[in-house]
C-alpha cells in the first residue's frame, strides 16, 4: 500500500492512516480514493485490528478541495463529486474493524464529515470545528447533515451547518461531537492506548458489534434485535465466543483467535 496523499505505519495490531495534502489537508478526489483504497487494504490485513485515522502536520482535514468544486460544469459533475465522497465515507463507517478519529487541528466541513464516519473520536484541546459550508453558497455533501444531526441532535446540528460557525473543542465535547480531549502532543499515543485496549479482544466479536451498531442504528427495534440475535449464532459457530465464555468460567485469560 503506496500513496503520496496518505501516510500508513503498522505496529502492535494497529495501523495509523495520516491524511497527507499540504497545507490544508483538503479531501480531493485522488485523496479521496486513495483513503478509500488504504481502509480497504487495512480491512483485509490481518496483522490490523484497529485504524487510526489523523491528519499529518497540525490539521485533520478542512473539506473539499474548492479548486475541484470550481472546475464542476455540469450539476451531474457536482453530484459525482458528493457521491464519491459518500461513498468513501460510508465505507469507512462500516469497515469491519474500529477507526478512531484522532482529531490534531482543524476539523471543518468534509474533515469534519469524515471525523463522524470514524467510530470513536478523540481531539487535541486546540482542535476546531465546523460545517462552513454555507460560506459558499454549499450544503454537507458527505452525508453529514444525516450524521452531524444523529450525533449531536437537530438543532444544534442546524445551528452549526446554517450559521457555518466554528467551535472549539471543549464545546465539541460538552455537546458529544467527540468523545475525549487530549493536549496534542499527547494525542496520537492516546489514541493508541485506546486502540491497545481492543487489540487483545476478538476480531470476531468487534466485527459483529459494528456490525449490529452501525447497521441497526437505520433499522426499527425489531429489525435491530435481529441483526443483535444474527450475530450471537454467528459468534456461537466461531472459536472466540466458546473459547471466552470457558475462560471467564475457567478464571482465565481468553485466547481468541479472531474467527
Amino acid at each position: 500500500m503506496s500513496y503520496p496523499d496518505i501516510l500508513t505505519e503498522i505496529s502492535e495490531k494497529i495501523a495509523v492512516v495520516a491524511i497527507k495534502n499540504p497545507p490544508m489537508n483538503c479531501l480531493s478526489g485522488k485523496l479521496l480514493i486513495s483513503l478509500e483504497s488504504t481502509i480497504r487494504e487495512l480491512n483485509e490485513d490481518d496483522s490490523v485490528k484497529v485504524i487510526i485515522i489523523t491528519g499529518a502536520g497540525r490539521i485533520f482535514a478542512t473539506g473539499a478541495d474548492i479548486s475541484e468544486m470550481g472546475r464542476c460544469r455540469t450539476a451531474e459533475e457536482a453530484s459525482g463529486m458528493s457521491k464519491l465522497g459518500q461513498q468513501v465515507l460510508v465505507n469507512i463507517e462500516k469497515s469491519s474493524k474500529p477507526v478512531i478519529a484522532a482529531i490534531n487541528g482543524f476539523c471543518l466541513g468534509g474533515g469534519l464529515e469524515l471525523a463522524l464516519s470514524c467510530h470513536i473520536r478523540i481531539a487535541s484541546e486546540k482542535a476546531v470545528f465546523g460545517m462552513p459550508e454555507i460560506y459558499l453558497g454549499m450544503i454537507p455533501a458527505f452525508g453529514g447533515s444525516w450524521r452531524l444531526t444523529r450525533t449531536i441532535g437537530r438543532s444544534r446540528a442546524l445551528q452549526l451547518i446554517l450559521t457555518g460557525d466554528k467551535i472549539k473543542s471543549a464545546e465539541a465535547m460538552a455537546i458529544g461531537l467527540v468523545n475525549m480531549l487530549f493536549p496534542g502532543e499527547t494525542l496520537l499515543e492516546e489514541a493508541k492506548k485506546i486502540a491497545r485496549r481492543m487489540t487483545n479482544k476478538s476480531s470476531a466479536t468487534m466485527r459483529l458489534i459494528l456490525k449490529s451498531i452501525i447497521t441497526g442504528a437505520c433499522k426499527d427495534i425489531e429489525e435491530a434485535m435481529e441483526i443483535e440475535s444474527a450475530g450471537v449464532a454467528e459468534l456461537y459457530d466461531m472459536h472466540d465466543l466458546v473459547e471466552g465464555v470457558h475462560a471467564f468460567l475457567e478464571k482465565r485469560k481468553p485466547d481468541f483467535t479472531d474467527f
